[in-house]
């Protein structure tokens, strides 16, 4: 359902695409697999798919259809790099940090050749993105993290902003050359229908109710009935919570999405925003810009939300849209005659600052990459975990992120006012910046 407010429209799905109408039937009856994959977003699908083209007897379970959540809702950035900053993770894992590089650049060469191999049309264009600063204090912070990434095996490169054909209010910051952007609707749904190609059994609409290890084997328990496999897949991300098997440390967060009309191309030229590589801001919590296929100006994050009750569909919250809103009027005001027309969010999974995989119980499995930096990561995690079921040793990309279980965060850490004094924080910032 929408919601329309002063020509602005409120959607409680994704604006990237249209929902499916070929759903797969619903679970009824007792079912014997080899793996039951729990999740149909961008982790489980390709799980699954990987799995079915192994030769494994495979079913993938999904509350709502395949793509449904933040697979197909977040802003389309397609990175090589991981989430938090280089800083503090060179601090936490200094000894992990080039294989942490490491994965995440295999993650973005992975998805696009996985794009290209399934040939989905999700106007996928290899632009790279750039991390780029809005203050000369945070230009100086970008420079020693380019530094530090350097050093870690990166492939990034330091800009100058107008060189680099960045508008005006941006600088300069660190070029990461690998990936780019996409149309992240197109994508989950080009997946989704190369899963119901392939040999898989998928199930949706059908809510799992429970896990429960057996013996040698594993029952999924949902409304009309269990399967009974022998290895279960969790890949439920922010929905983990809802699972009482789930590893604890997975933090659902609402983030929000808004897109204006489309703009002229010499009027983006005109502020000096030639180049079409995404953008996104070094804040606590960052801010991102990028132009779309389709002529219009996509802006999202900049101020996130806890999940206090139940989660699923959701419209944002008209006061985050306003600040949205707000920023983009900020970082570019020649565009405010521009009028935002749609805004939609999603529950992405915070998880400390990395993906995580591992064994949370015998013979269950999970992986957790939609952290802020996942829509590489989420094909390419599934897709070596599904390897690692299928017989082969764990791969060292897979090796760099496995936990039996995700570390340690206090509830506070992300909850509400935390989320707040971080958005805050940042606003007091670029007050300083505007002051000097």
């Amino acid at each position: 359902m929408n919601a329309t407010a002063d020509g602005l429209t409120y959607s409680a799905f994704t604006g990237w695409s249209d929902r499916p109408t070929d759903f797969a039937p619903a679970l009824e009856g007792e079912v014997q697999c080899d793996v039951a994959v729990v999740g149909g977003g961008l982790v489980g699908m390709a799980s699954a798919l990987r799995l079915a083209e192994r030769g494994a007897d495979v079913v993938l379970l999904e509350a709502a259809h395949c793509g449904w959540g933040a697979s197909s809702r977040n802003a389309g950035y397609l990175s090589n790099a991981l989430a938090g900053d280089p800083q503090l993770l060179r601090l936490l894992f200094r000894r992990r940090l080039r294989d942490l590089v490491r994965y995440g650049e295999s993650s973005a060469q992975f998805t696009e050749g996985l794009i290209e191999r399934l040939a989905i049309d999700c106007e996928y264009d290899p632009t790279g993105n750039v991390i780029a600063g809005v203050s000369t204090g945070q230009l100086r912070r970008l420079k020693k993290n380019m530094q530090i990434l350097r050093d870690a095996g990166a492939d990034v490169e330091f800009v100058d902003g107008p060189d680099f054909g960045l508008p005006g209010t941006f600088l300069g910051g660190i070029f990461e050359r690998g990936g780019g952007l996409l149309n992240p609707g197109k994508l989950a749904l080009g997946l989704r229908d190369a899963l119901l190609a392939s040999s898989a059994k998928v199930f949706e609409r059908t809510a799992v109710q429970a896990v429960e290890p057996d013996g040698a084997s594993v029952v999924v328990r949902v409304p009309g009935g269990r399967v009974h496999a022998e290895r279960v897949v969790l890949a439920t991300n922010a929905h983990s919570r809802d699972l009482e098997i789930a590893p604890s440390g997975i933090a659902p967060i609402w983030t929000s999405l808004v897109e204006t009309e489309p703009v002229d191309p010499d009027r983006l030229a005109a502020i000096g925003w030639t180049s079409r590589t995404g953008i996104i801001t070094p804040h606590t919590i960052l801010e991102n810009y990028r132009r779309t296929a389709c002529g219009t100006i996509m802006f999202g994050t900049r101020r996130l939300q806890a999940a206090p009750g139940a989660l699923g569909a959701r419209e944002p919250d008209r006061a985050v849209v306003a600040d949205l809103v707000r920023g983009f009027h900020e970082r570019f005001p020649s565009l405010s005659y521009l009028a935002p027309q749609r805004a939609w969010g999603g529950w992405v999974a915070m998880t400390s600052f990395l993906p995580v995989a591992g064994e949370v119980a015998k013979n269950v499995f999970y992986a957790v990459s939609c952290n802020g930096h996942g829509l590489a990561q989420s094909p390419y995690i599934g897709t070596l975990l599904a390897d690692r079921l299928a017989g082969d040793e764990i791969h060292d990309d897979l090796r760099a992120i496995w936990r039996p279980r995700p570390p340690y965060m206090p509830s506070f850490a992300l909850g509400a006012p935390t989320l707040k004094a971080g958005w805050a924080v940042d606003r007091i910032s670029d007050r300083l910046s505007r002051g000097r």
